[in-house]
Formats: structure tokens, C-alpha cells, sequence
């Protein structure tokens, strides 16, 4: 069995409606999927990251231009193999960023291929499921130019509790005395029992990091997510201890190596690897074992098209509790509400809340999902190599 092509397509659509957050505006929602081939018929699809102000087609010219040429005429079932080889290749230049993104989409597609080979849903190529449902928060709050704070996010709290949401993520990042403001504001609304996030998107420093705990620990927010830039370890092992609120963070922390340091010195409560980005399922896997022989808790990371968000299902079944108890909490889904295009359009199966704010996770062969192409050529191009 033997791996016959890889195609890349660079999705990219102008948003009318722009939105901003704490690192500035986003104008575009784009993505990158990868198809790869297998000589038997089979194909699987993955994809990799792209943050709200990132070029999709770095990624998608490390897949097209390096990783290839290298993986065309492999085995799929040599997935462990493929990763490691890959990423030694890149390793001088492509620790983290863009190369480690289209690495992850590479991993994915080639699980969702032995997910359709073998009959299975890529959960028990994990090692098994532990849970068939999770429960899921939303993730929305960015910011428009004409917004009055803080009318506009409590609006946006009630629609995401008509929707059926028991918990919430408010972009934050906006200053502090602001943000103080408007995340007490939102907490004044919610039901009892509704869980309260904020994420800040690296953007404080530790002194202006404290100053928000201490003007929102009324609030009781579920996690503080990346109150520090990513490059301050010590400042996180030292915010770690300001509060009894869980201090999170991960999105930019990408493979097992960065991952182990960062469980070593112990500067997280909750860890969010997002598989389109830190790795794939290969190093998620890997990424939850770190977590489990050092006791901390994974709650992943999940902001792309539905591809991603079916991939991420399939790695969320696999975390365990941590520790592993009858009565300690689950992980949770993220599930981004804000202006997407061609999100759930680019499957034909739906992904949605039940009556009880949880998401289904998919039973069928692979990631589970059917790939609508009419929608990839409606909103991406295919990425191949130029004639000179």
C-alpha cells in the first residue's frame, strides 16, 4: 500500500463583516486542507491551522515544496515513521510555526486514511474512546469598530445561551480597566452554573496580568487563556500561583518537546494543543502521555473550518481525565462562533449542539466526514508547483 499523491488547497474568503481581537483586526478566513491519496482508492483529508492573521499558504508551500516529494510512495501505516522523518528534515528551520501546521494537516489526512482502510473512527487508533459525547463552549466576543461595550457581548451571551451553550469564552485584550469591566458585566447575566472564559491572546504583561485577576475574581472565570506572551515560561509558572481560577494556554505551543518543558516546570493548569496545529494525531497522542505521567489536564485547542473541527472530535475522545476518577471534570469542545463562510459548509454531515449543550462525536471510519468539493473550488485554490 503506498501513498500516490498529495493536493493542497489554499482556502481563502474576504469576510464583509471584520472582526478584531486583542493582536488587531481580521479581514479573511482562510485554511488550508490537504488531501493525500492512497494507491488503493482510499483518501483522507486533514487540515492546518491558520490564525486569524496568517497567510494560508506558507503552510500549504511547506506541504507542496518539502513534505511532498518526501512522503510519495510511503506506506501509510508507517504514520509515526513519516512524522518523524518529516519534521527531522525541517528541524533547522521549522521547529514551530507554518512548517509544524503543515505537518499536522499531513498527519491528520494519513489517520483518516487508516481510519477508512481499517473500517474505524481515528478515536480507536488512539487507543479507544472515553467519552461519545462533550460538552461544548463557545467561543466568539471578537470586537467591531461600532460595538458599545459592554451591551454588545451580554447580547452575544444570551444568543449563545438560547443556542443551548452552558459555557462561554470572551475575547478579551482590550486594556484592563476595559476588560475588568466588561467580563463582570457578562458574568452579572449568566445563569448559575454557566462557565466563564477569557482569552487575552497574549497581550499583558505579568504586572497588568495580576491587575485583571484581581478586578475579575468575582467573576469566577473558569480559565485565564494566555494572559502572557508564549515566550514567558517563568511568567506563567509565577500568574500560575495569583489565583485558584485555572490559568491556561498552548495554542502557540507546538510538538511534545515544547509541551514537556512547559508540563516539567509546571506552568499551565489546563494545556490546549490544537491538532491542526501542534502536530496531529501523532503528537497529540504523544502530547496526552506527557500530560498523563505528569498529572495535568488537556483541554484542546480548536479553531478552523469544519474539517478541523471533526479531527479535534476525534482527538478529544481519546483524552483521559487526568487523573483518571469517576467524578473529575471532562474536557471540553471549543466551538467557535464567530463569521465564518465556508466553515460548516466544506462537509455534508453536520455538526451541532444537542438539547443538553453537547456535541456528538462521529463513529464513522476516519475523521467521519465527506468533503464537499463544489465547496473547495468555490472557495480555494489548488497549490502546485510553478513551470519555470
Amino acid at each position: 500500500m503506498k501513498i500516490t499523491d498529495v493536493n493542497v488547497y489554499v482556502m481563502n474568503t474576504k469576510l464583509n463583516d471584520i472582526f478584531s481581537f486583542s493582536q488587531g483586526p481580521v479581514y479573511n478566513r482562510c485554511s488550508v486542507l490537504v488531501r493525500i491519496d492512497i494507491d488503493n482508492g482510499v483518501y483522507g483529508w486533514g487540515e492546518c491551522m491558520c490564525h486569524g492573521q496568517q497567510a494560508a499558504e506558507i503552510s500549504a508551500a511547506a506541504i507542496e515544496f518539502m513534505y511532498k516529494p518526501l512522503i510519495i510512495g510511503k506506506n501509510p501505516f508507517d504514520v509515526g515513521v513519516i512524522w518523524e522523518r518529516l519534521y527531522n528534515r525541517t528541524r533547522p528551520f521549522g521547529q514551530a510555526g507554518s512548517v509544524i501546521n503543515a505537518l499536522s494537516g499531513i498527519d491528520i489526512a494519513l489517520y483518516d486514511c487508516l481510519g477508512k482502510i481499517v473500517g474505524q473512527p481515528v478515536y480507536n487508533l488512539l487507543g479507544g474512546r472515553y467519552r461519545d459525547k462533550v460538552k461544548a463552549y463557545a467561543t466568539g466576543f471578537y470586537w467591531a469598530d461600532d460595538d458599545v461595550f459592554p451591551d454588545c457581548w451580554i447580547e452575544e451571551a444570551k444568543r449563545h445561551l438560547a443556542k443551548g451553550f452552558r459555557g462561554m469564552k470572551l475575547k478579551t485584550g482590550r486594556g484592563v480597566e476595559e476588560d475588568i469591566r466588561n467580563v463582570n458585566a457578562v458574568r452579572s447575566i449568566l445563569p448559575e452554573g454557566t462557565l466563564l472564559m477569557a482569552d487575552f491572546n497574549s497581550c499583558y504583561s505579568y504586572g497588568e496580568a495580576k491587575r485583571v485577576i484581581d478586578g475579575t475574581r468575582d467573576a469566577r472565570l473558569y480559565f485565564y487563556e494566555e494572559l502572557l506572551s508564549p515566550e514567558d515560561l517563568d511568567g506563567y509558572c509565577r500568574i500560575r500561583n495569583y489565583t485558584s481560577s485555572n490559568i491556561a494556554g498552548g495554542e502557540e505551543i507546538l510538538t511534545k518537546h515544547i509541551y514537556l518543558n512547559w508540563m516539567k516546570a509546571g506552568a499551565l493548569d489546563i494545556y490546549q494543543p490544537d491538532i491542526c496545529s501542534a502536530g496531529g494525531f501523532t503528537e497529540g497522542k504523544k502530547i496526552l502521555s506527557i500530560a498523563e505521567a505528569t498529572n495535568n489536564r488537556v483541554i484542546p485547542h480548536v479553531w478552523g473550518s469544519a474539517v478541523g473541527l471533526a479531527a479535534s472530535l476525534q482527538f478529544i475522545a481519546a483524552v483521559p481525565r487526568s487523573p483518571l476518577a469517576t467524578r473529575n471534570e471532562e474536557p471540553m469542545l471549543e466551538f467557535d462562533q464567530s463569521t465564518h463562510p465556508f466553515r460548516a459548509l466544506l462537509i455534508k454531515e453536520e455538526i451541532g449542539l444537542d438539547d443538553e449543550g453537547y456535541v456528538h462525536i462521529s463513529d464513522r471510519p476516519g475523521i467521519g466526514v465527506t468533503v464537499d468539493m463544489d465547496v473547495v473550488r468555490e472557495f480555494g485554490k489548488k497549490l502546485t508547483y510553478m513551470s519555470v
